[in-house]
């Protein structure tokens, strides 16, 4: 087709498609994005879509593949629309079954979501708590277009915020209404958006760079890879409005390796954006030209790092620099560049095109708008959750994410990805926001939110998230280095049973120094970890060291297993599959645990019977039971032939 040439022609266009397009046709959309791929979201479609083949409805449905819905622990997840009628974990021979049902306009009962609460089968979408709780203003288009459709993008208002921008506004007046909305930046360190691209616009030179910083790299987070998967057109409709307000006209897309289908569909979406032309010269008509290319990063979880992430666009080794100047003035190339996150830009399109005041109703007073997070852990809803800043860490937990599975008591959350802290139980009603994060020793980061039952050790989450740092520094300045360096080690003894006095206040101190001395935000808030531990649960840490004991009987070199002779039934099960032979008895007589050969692999504790329970995990080693002279002498025996 001809490049669109002004706003007016972007309009017609927008008509013409929505004009071609059944209001009363049914529809089902399917889940495509990462997740729900991995569990053969593509074998379901091709089912449904054979089967609508088959049965002679393809004037009356249409499927779309789209990216995450974000209840990725239930995928694939497939939604049946105009009604809504949601239907979870959908294999590829449900499809003939899905397709009779709509046809006869029924539900398929057994592919509903069943309330943990009240065992209630819900049918719509809308009513299922996961969804039901959230405000999902950025995230929900994901769930309703095809990522590889620019079309689908234009039909629910895409690209109008460009054209408002770009024959609507001045530059200067974008970067007011950014900075009006209080939008800061989603990534990681809240920094105000506005004020980044004020700095960056005033900056001097002619050559600026906006870049996309889609190096995710956070444990168990995956926010920007759903977004940049399942929206791409919002990103780059940001993007576009970003270098127009900035002055630049050259931008980035800073990709993690590991991430292909983001890759592909964004690359997809650039091809589709410039035949349109919503890039390249004279946008819309309005004089401006502006390219995006996509770099592919290696996977160098430091490179989330502004200045690091600049260096590796460069081709140089992906590690920061010292930001005398901020990047907004001096960043890649030593040009003015501004750098946000995926999700960042993402809420631009909205800001400008539905206004400052709108988004600004959403939110804190400090912290507006609304927040993706990535839900995981020992949580009975895990996915991609969108709410409002200011909601309280209780709601995300209990009504979100339906609380602790298996009847467990709820411990903690950790936010903010490896560098971030864990808040305790007594913090669940703290709102979420930027600075009330920050004041409770942890970090809203770039979304990451991994919960936490009885059974997690804190300490040994605390050694976790060091081992991942330390693996992650670049190793560039001493304090980062060598201080998660140390601070794993005492961590490692301490969870081995070797902490001794004084470890505590050692690692109080090294975290101080790493704090104070990195070179950049990896070592900086390396300590995150240890310090929100030691303040919330130092008896944890103190049972450890003083007592050589861990509470959450979670620490291998601190706990045992143990068959109670009382409830031992000698049915055999445990030794059969006890993969160190550790196990002495035999048929009709009572068994025991030889500690040192014990791996402690847990194995005997999961194959006990329920309703024997025989096995039990203790902290330390078990007491030698005495045994009548018969038994004991099965054991010597046991000990000399060995037990079949």
């Amino acid at each position: 087709m001809e490049q669109i040439k002004s706003p007016t022609e972007l309009e017609e266009l927008r008509q013409g498609i929505l004009t071609q397009r059944d209001p009363h046709k049914r529809y089902i959309t399917l889940c495509s994005g990462s997740a729900c791929h991995a569990s053969e979201s593509k074998l379901v479609a091709e089912g449904i879509e054979e089967e609508i083949r088959r049965q002679g409805l393809g004037a009356e449905v249409e499927v779309r593949r789209t990216g995450c819905h974000g209840f990725c622990e239930r995928g694939p997840v497939v939604v049946l629309h105009p009604e809504g009628t949601c239907y979870l974990q959908v294999k590829p021979e449900d499809a003939p079954e899905l397709v009779a049902q709509v046809k006869e306009n029924k539900v398929i009962e057994r592919l509903l979501y069943t309330d943990h609460a009240t065992g209630e089968k819900i049918a719509l979408e809308s009513e299922i708590p996961f969804y039901k709780n959230q405000q999902r203003i950025l995230f929900g288009s994901n769930s309703n277009i095809d990522p590889k459709s620019i079309d689908d993008y234009l039909a629910i208002g895409g690209y109008a915020a460009l054209a408002k921008a770009l024959s609507q506004m001045t530059p200067e007046q974008v970067v007011r209404e950014i900075k009006k909305s209080s939008l800061r930046g989603r990534g990681g360190a809240g920094f105000p958006t506005g004020i980044k691209w004020e700095g960056s616009r005033n900056a001097p030179g002619e050559t600026k760079y906006v870049i996309v910083n889609a190096d995710e790299g956070d444990p168990g987070a995956y926010m920007d890879r759903a977004l940049l998967e399942g929206n791409p057109h919002s990103v780059l409709e940001g993007l576009t409005i970003g270098a127009y307000a900035i002055g630049s006209h050259e931008g980035y897309i800073y990709v993690r390796q590991e991430y292909p289908l983001a890759v592909e569909n964004v690359g997809i979406a650039i091809k589709q954006a410039e035949r349109y032309g919503f890039l390249g010269k004279n946008i819309l008509g309005s004089g401006f030209d502006f390219t995006v290319k996509v770099h592919r990063g290696a996977g160098a979880f430091v490179c989330g790092e502004s200045s690091a992430l600049m260096t590796a666009l460069e081709g140089k080794p992906g590690e920061p620099r010292s930001k005398y100047i901020r990047s907004n003035i001096k960043g890649l190339w030593e040009r003015p560049s501004v750098l946000n996150n995926v999700e960042t830009w993402a809420n631009v399109p909205l800001i400008i095109d539905n206004g400052a005041d709108w988004f600004t109703q959403f939110g804190t007073e400090t912290s507006k708008g609304t927040k993706i997070f990535s839900l995981v852990g020992k949580i009975a809803n895990t996915g991609l959750v969108e709410v409002p800043m200011g909601i309280t860490v209780r709601d995300i937990v209990f009504k979100i994410g339906g609380g602790i599975p298996g009847g467990k008591k709820f411990k903690a959350v950790q936010t903010g990805g490896p560098s971030g802290g864990c808040l305790p139980e007594k913090l669940l009603d703290l709102q979420v926001g930027y600075d009330e994060l920050t004041r409770a020793g942890s970090m809203m980061g770039s979304g990451g939110m991994i919960v936490m039952d009885e059974d997690t050790c804190m300490v040994d989450i605390a050694r976790y998230f060091l081992d991942f740092l330390a693996d992650e520094s670049c190793g560039k300045c001493v304090p980062c280095r060598e201080g998660i360096r140390q601070m794993l080690k005492i961590l490692t003894n301490i969870t081995e049973g070797k902490g001794k006095e004084g470890d505590i206040e050692l690692l109080q101190e090294l975290c101080e120094v790493a704090k104070e001395a990195s070179l950049c935000a990896l070592g900086t808030s390396a300590p995150n970890p240890v310090q929100s531990t030691l303040q919330h649960f130092r008896d944890e840490y103190e049972a450890h060291i003083k007592e050589k004991r861990c509470p959450a009987l979670s620490c291998k070199e601190l706990i045992a297993y143990h068959i109670d002779p009382d409830k031992c039934q000698a049915c055999m099960i445990c030794a059969r599959n006890c993969p160190s032979e550790a196990i002495l008895g035999g048929r009709n007589k009572i068994h025991i645990i030889e500690q040192e050969k014990c791996t402690k692999c847990g194995t005997c504790l999961d194959v006990c019977p329920a309703r024997f329970s025989a096995v039990t995990k203790i902290s330390g080693q078990p007491v030698p039971l005495p045994l009548p002279e018969e038994e004991r002498t099965v054991v010597r025996k046991a000990k000399e032939v060995g037990v079949s």
